[in-house]
């Protein structure tokens, strides 16, 4: 007697979809580390700064150099690993600290402090006798670029590499606001400045002006074509004009191999696995609706263009109260406070002016919610986690661990006003929500924008991160309707969202 096995078509479904994700994990796990490198991570205590900082050793076991290797702004030394192994295989040491504030490195945070960190940390390593001056370069990127010219005008250091640096004079298209630093430095010899081809046009010409307006020679100029302000540090040509000056100051190989690894792409082949892996774990964790949620399930979302008059009104007024006060500088989160506090004046305003459709208080204290925040936190555990393996130090140490909670509880305004006026993902077409989502999004954005060219409000990160911005949005808006249709629970979502929004500032801004 003989018996068919028929497996349901949607566990063929999801057994494909675990495949497919599990696949892309792997191949952005080998895309990362397909190539070995000895690195050491030390505790640089130079000027009492206390800086994490990872050592990369050359390939043959023998420097002929050293390198001091500085990051950006909303980075750390994780994102500089591959620029690093490029110094690596020239034979050259790498030292790559956490500035004050980022990835490892405990705050306060301050361009002042930054500067004077890095600064120390030369001097320390010059007199410890970890790096021959002569035989070292001192290269950085954004911010960290900036500081690597400055730095360089008062220690004598082989030479300067600045890729896409911070601008540090103002031109009529730039704000001072944008500025961290305010006065620019006369370039050393032997400086390169490489930018971005698809960088602002301004931002280009200001790098340009420090070569030009720098008397000491060599000093060289190059715009890397095809790349972004990030994608700069990722491009072969950049290496190769890297390589290039490197030979020429320190007389290292030019012929050496490029680094293997390719850790964004690799990072994001492995978004990819998780963003396909994530829905059915978030609606195990969620759970089904809860009779008590139902009454909250049916409310009509209001007219959208109702709540775009709404939206820039509240929007507006709160910006312009934000110029005079900042209720939550107290976060201490650079730059982060200014958008907790916006986030809870707005998202305040819209929640009273949807109250007909308000869920019960008590929605927010249900099993259901507090599975929604469970999910929420170990997704952001699961994402810093992969993040931490390949591309970014996500991982969020303790004194942002403890911001966290203060955090969320004050973004929970926004994104419930959020979910009130999209409503629940059944009662609109997939695209017309997800356009309303983005649109509202993009008209807050545009008014903080604003804000920095009429208020002079200074809150830089927006345009500085809008790509990532735009990114994580439409990822929480993915992750956030899963739980919303799950639980059809107005509470539950906006906790669920408010917890990613608070992990990824914290992960991604500066401690203050």
């Amino acid at each position: 007697m003989t018996s068919n096995l028929v497996i349901p078509k949607f566990k063929r479904s999801s057994v494909l979809r675990a495949v497919i994700g599990i696949l892309l994990c792997i191949i952005g796990v080998f895309l990362t580390r397909r190539d070995s490198y000895e690195i050491q991570t030390v505790l640089a205590t130079a000027g009492g700064c206390h800086m994490a900082t990872d050592v990369y050793e050359p390939r043959s076991g023998s420097p002929v150099g050293s390198v001091v290797l500085l990051h950006g702004l909303f980075s750390n030394k994780k994102v500089m690993s591959i620029t690093a192994q490029e110094f690596a295989n020239q034979d050259l040491r790498v030292f790559v600290p956490d500035l004050p504030g980022h990835g490892k490195t405990p705050g306060p945070f301050s361009p002042d402090r930054v500067e004077f960190c890095a600064e120390a940390l030369v001097r320390d390593l010059s007199a410890r006798k970890a790096i021959i001056p002569q035989r070292t370069l001192l290269a950085g990127h954004s911010m960290g670029g900036a500081i690597a010219t400055r730095v360089a005008a008062d220690v004598s250091l082989a030479g300067v590499i600045a890729i896409s640096p911070a601008p540090m004079h103002p031109l009529p298209d730039v704000a001072p606001e944008l500025l961290l630093f305010p006065t620019p430095p006369i370039l050393a010899a032997h400086s390169l400045v490489l930018s971005a081809s698809w960088e602002p046009a301004s931002i280009r010409r200001i790098a340009e002006d420090l070569v030009t307006q720098s008397s000491n020679t060599p000093i060289k100029y190059e715009t890397i074509p095809r790349t972004t302000h990030v994608s700069i540090l990722f491009a072969p040509a950049t290496f190769e004009a890297i390589r290039s000056w490197t030979a020429q100051t320190l007389g290292t190989n030019p012929k050496a191999p490029l680094p293997e690894n390719m850790p964004a792409l690799g990072c994001i082949f492995g978004i990819l696995g998780l963003v396909i892996l994530a829905p059915p774990f978030l609606r195990e964790m969620a759970g089904a609706q809860r009779p008590e949620l139902a009454t909250t399930a049916t409310a009509r979302p209001a007219p959208f263009l109702r709540t775009a008059v709404f939206l820039t009104i509240f929007s507006t007024l709160s910006v312009a109260v934000l110029h005079f006060f900042v209720p939550f500088q107290f976060l201490h989160i650079f730059q982060g406070g200014y958008v907790a506090s916006f986030l809870f004046l707005v998202g305040a305003a819209m929640v009273l002016s949807h109250r007909k459709t308000l869920p019960s208080p008590k929605s927010f204290f249900t099993l259901t919610a507090a599975s929604s925040a469970a999910a929420a936190v170990v997704l952001l555990l699961l994402f810093g986690t992969w993040l931490e393996l390949t591309f970014y130090e996500a991982w969020l140490t303790p004194s942002r661990w403890l911001r966290l909670p203060l955090l969320a509880i004050l973004l929970i305004p926004w994104h419930l006003a959020e979910e009130l006026f999209l409503g629940i993902p059944a009662g609109k077409k997939k695209v017309r929500r997800l356009l309303e989502f983005l649109a509202s999004r993009l008209m807050v954005w545009l008014i903080l924008v604003a804000a920095i060219f009429y208020l002079h409000s200074g809150q830089f990160l927006f345009v500085l991160l809008a790509t990532n911005i735009l990114l994580f949005s439409f990822l929480q808006r993915m992750a956030t309707d899963v739980i919303r249709v799950q639980t059809r629970s107005a509470a539950a979502a906006a906790i669920f969202s408010a917890i990613l929004l608070a992990g990824f500032a914290l992960a991604i801004l500066p401690i203050a």
